[in-house]
Formats: structure tokens, C-alpha cells, sequence
């Protein structure tokens, strides 16, 4: 009998996902004798997080931003990251070119499209302060579905989005954007989004999970070949509304193909260094705490994620 992964999505079907949908198009899966699911979260409309999904045990796997493991491993919740989606990140905090906020400072006073996630206005607000700015904004709480045309239509002044998604759909479109990058004002972010998962679950499932990542993998490897053919392949296997535009996927897809593996060839390994980075300058900020509300001084990064599930998947030959 195949063993049930169901995979919740961080958001609606696109590129970040590509790898995903196509080794379920070509049924690498069941060949694999597993029987994958993805559930987006637009089916409850948002209501609950992949990563609380993966906690209250509906799904197995969930694609999470790193500080999703972060925040419940300071809750006593055993939450690790077995891959991560990209090798790189992709997002920065975006504003109108128009709109005449060209750095970080300049959001002062300003109304910042929020997620609603633990530590997101605390990065902001980081990165505000770190560009010389108080670091005083307002966090308009809006969602996913929302942000993107919140800032279109300006009821917001900046957002959170993907360079390799709503950039290039901006780009499109012919809207120009100021693109404010972490790491050009000293925040090292970490991998976003990653692969998640119950430790308890990684361990009894050890066999299960290594064949979903090297599938996965090879539909990664497939889609940084074959842009064009794994666009496709993503639009017509998941068949979702905002998967209707060819040239607007293809053009992400083009776009994040190069993100998808490392300078190795891998897809999914994660460097020890980038998590050790992003939690000690979440430390050093002051961010984590524990559930009596105590600042967390010291975070073993080496509970937070593993790269053991991945061990002896081919990288791709350039």
C-alpha cells in the first residue's frame, strides 16, 4: 500500500512549486509507491498555516518559511526543516517606484502590508533601523490573497513580495518597483521557503520521506532543463485560477529555475552557516523567547533542520 504525504502549500500553486507538480505529472510518486496530496491554503481561505497543519497533524509536510520552525522550536514543538525550496532567497520588501519610498527609512510612519506572521513586522522593523529610520510603522494585517493588489491600488506603501512572482508580474503589467534586498541592509535572512516537518514523523517515516525528496528533486532538476515544458506541466496539473497567464509563468519560471538548486547542483541541501546566521541575529535582536515570555540567549540550529534525508540524491550535472 503507498504511504499518504499530503503537502501543504505556503500559498496558492506557482513556480516555488514547480518541482513539486511535476513529479506528480509524470506520476513519479506512485511509481515511488507513495500517494501525494497538496492541499493550497486558499481551500480554508487562509484560516490555518501549513506549519499549524503539520502540528495538528492533517498533513504531513508543509512548505514553510524557516522562522515557522523557529518559532514553534522555542514553543517545545519539534517542527524541522528536511529541505529547503530554493537555494536562494527571492523575496524582498517592495514599494511603487511612484510612490517616492526608495529606502527603508522612508517607511517611518508608513503602512506596511502584513502577513501576520510571528516575527514579520520585527524584520521590518529591523530593517527600517537599519537604514537609519526609527523603525515605527503600521502593520496592515491583510493575508496573501490580498497584498499584491493592496499595493497596486495603494492602500498600502510596501510589502513582502517574491522577485521571481509579483516581480515578474509588475514587470508585466509595466509597474515599477524599488526593491529593498535583507542582506544589502545586514539581515540575513534565512532559507524561505523550506520543506517541513514533524521530527516525530521524519523518524518513523525515514524510508517514505527519502523517496518523496529524491522525486522532488528530480521534478527540480527536469524544471531548470526544461523552463518552458515544466511551466506547462505546473499550470495544466494544477489547474489553478491565478496559473492562467502562459507568458506570465513562463517568465517566472524562466526566472526562478535559477534559484532552485545550489552552486553544487543539489536542490533541498541547506548550509549550516545561513541557519547559524539568521538565528544569531535573531537572537542578538532580541526576538526569540520562550513560552514564559524569557529571552532565548543560545538556539541549537542543529535541531532545526537536517540535510540526512537528501544524502545520496544526485545533483545535476551542468
Amino acid at each position: 500500500m503507498n504511504t499518504k504525504i499530503r503537502l501543504a502549500l505556503d500559498r496558492t500553486p506557482n513556480t516555488n512549486h514547480t518541482g513539486f507538480y511535476v513529479a506528480l505529472a509524470k506520476g513519479a510518486y506512485e511509481q515511488a509507491g507513495l500517494d501525494v496530496e497538496f492541499i493550497s491554503p486558499d481551500q480554508d481561505n487562509y484560516q490555518m498555516s501549513p506549519a499549524r497543519r503539520v502540528v495538528q497533524r492533517s498533513v504531513e509536510l508543509a512548505i514553510t518559511p524557516s522562522e515557522s520552525v523557529i518559532s514553534y522550536q522555542t514553543n517545545g514543538v519539534p517542527l524541522l526543516a528536511i529541505a529547503t525550496v530554493l537555494a536562494r532567497d527571492t523575496s524582498a520588501i517592495v514599494t511603487l517606484k511612484e510612490s517616492g519610498i526608495d529606502k527603508p527609512k522612508e517607511l517611518d510612519g508608513k503602512v506596511y502590508a502584513s502577513y501576520g506572521a510571528r516575527y514579520e513586522d520585527d524584520i521590518i522593523r529591523q530593517l527600517i533601523q537599519n537604514d537609519d529610520g526609527r523603525g515605527q510603522f503600521i502593520s496592515h494585517k491583510l493575508g496573501w490573497s490580498g497584498i499584491w493588489r493592496a499595493l497596486l491600488t495603494r492602500e498600502v506603501d510596501a510589502a513582502w513580495c517574491w522577485l521571481t512572482w509579483e516581480g515578474v508580474q509588475a514587470d508585466i503589467q509595466g509597474v515599477d518597483l524599488n526593491q529593498f534586498l535583507f542582506d544589502e541592509y545586514e539581515i540575513p535572512y534565512g532559507y524561505n521557503p523550506v520543506l517541513t516537518a514533524h521530527s516525530d514523523w521524519t523518524e518513523q517515516n525515514g524510508d517514505a520521506l527519502r523517496r518523496f525528496l529524491e522525486v522532488t528533486a528530480a521534478g527540480y532538476r527536469f524544471a531548470v532543463k526544461n523552463p518552458d515544458d515544466a511551466a506547462r506541466l505546473l499550470m495544466k496539473t494544477a489547474n489553478h485560477p491565478t496559473l492562467t497567464k502562459r507568458n506570465f509563468v513562463e517568465q517566472s519560471q524562466q526566472m526562478v529555475s535559477g534559484y532552485y538548486l545550489d552552486g553544487e547542483g543539489q536542490w533541498g541541501f541547506m548550509h549550516r552557516n545561513v541557519w547559524v546566521s539568521f538565528v544569531n541575529w535573531m537572537i542578538r535582536n532580541h526576538l526569540l523567547t520562550d513560552p514564559t515570555g524569557d529571552l532565548i540567549q543560545r538556539m541549537d540550529v542543529d535541531t532545526l533542520f537536517t540535510n540526512k534525508y537528501l544524502e545520496g540524491i544526485p545533483a545535476m550535472i551542468r
